[in-house]
């Protein structure tokens, strides 16, 4: 069976609801509102969670997205937690996008942190899996960040500490590979090499970072429940709790908020040793079988 899950179904369970007192809120020099923070898939999920905190935490933030609709809710919601995003229309697939982006970020402020979100899942066996989401796949999840990471390093260089911090959203799947979705598999585990590659060359200035959850309560993830329940003949409790959440200890999907604070420490003077590893806040499912 095929499943593509780059367009999330209408309806479904929405996404939890971003409260201010869930935002993960650190006291750190850094974060000013003259350092600016680029965040990815800013539309949606993580990304827009990922936005809003580091608005929050008083970063001057830029989202990218294609869906501007969307990304002009998150620059709302990001207004209403008392700190300031700008949203920037941006095709991850486009040079010339991406280069816009970087060049209008830099006019806000100094470019201190990137975070790289945005991506989407297609499911399917090697043998069957079409060459163009493969390509697809690759563009967004690992070109893209590889090619904002190459533009935005030298304007962290050229800040006034010379510093910056990179991180990468990864995923279980950087650290095991499941059946049907290989292309995901090879996009997260190269995500890590990538933030393994940027701390190596950063010289203790710039480092990055991967963040590895399992499910999270998305859209993406989200819209899956409902037709899971009804081709299983189970409630949508039990595809949560039996199925999505089967090998975890913790029974319960990570709201966006919670990993969208993971990349507000790893940002932080609290995550100085922080250097190309791996924040693995998966309830369990790798290291414990």
């Amino acid at each position: 069976m095929k499943i593509d899950l780059s367009q999330p179904t209408r309806g479904g369970i929405t996404e939890p609801k971003i409260k201010s007192e869930e935002i993960l809120i650190l006291l750190d020099d850094d974060f000013n509102s003259s350092n600016v923070c680029i965040v990815t898939g800013a539309a949606s999920g993580i990304g827009r969670a990922t936005a809003v905190a580091a608005a929050a935490n008083n970063l001057t933030t830029v989202g990218l997205d294609l869906n501007e609709e969307e990304g002009k809710r998150t620059q709302q919601m990001a207004k209403e937690k008392g700190g300031r995003m700008v949203f920037l229309k941006t095709d991850l697939t486009r040079d010339d996008e991406i280069e816009g982006a970087v060049q209008e970020a830099a006019k806000l402020g100094y470019i201190k942190f990137l975070v790289n979100i945005a991506g989407f899942q297609h499911i399917d066996s090697i043998e069957n899996f079409p060459m163009e989401k493969y390509d697809l796949m690759q563009r967004i999840m690992l070109r893209a960040p590889f090619f904002l990471s190459k533009l935005c390093i030298p304007h962290m260089k050229k800040g006034p500490s010379g510093t910056g911090v990179i991180g990468n959203m990864a995923s279980i799947h950087a650290h095991i590979c499941t059946v049907n979705k290989p292309v995901y598999n090879i996009t997260k585990f190269g995500l890590r090499a990538l933030s393994q590659s940027i701390s190596a060359e950063g010289n203790g200035k710039i480092r990055s970072f991967t963040v590895s959850t399992g499910f999270v309560k998305t859209p993406l993830v989200l819209n899956q429940i409902p037709s899971q329940a009804e081709q299983r003949s189970i409630s949508q409790e039990e595809v949560v709790h039996d199925i999505m959440m089967g090998k975890s200890r913790v029974k319960d999907m990570m709201a966006p908020i919670e990993t969208a604070n993971l990349f507000m420490f790893g940002f932080s003077r609290y995550a100085r040793y922080l250097v190309g590893g791996d924040l693995l806040f998966d309830g369990g499912i790798v290291l414990t079988y």
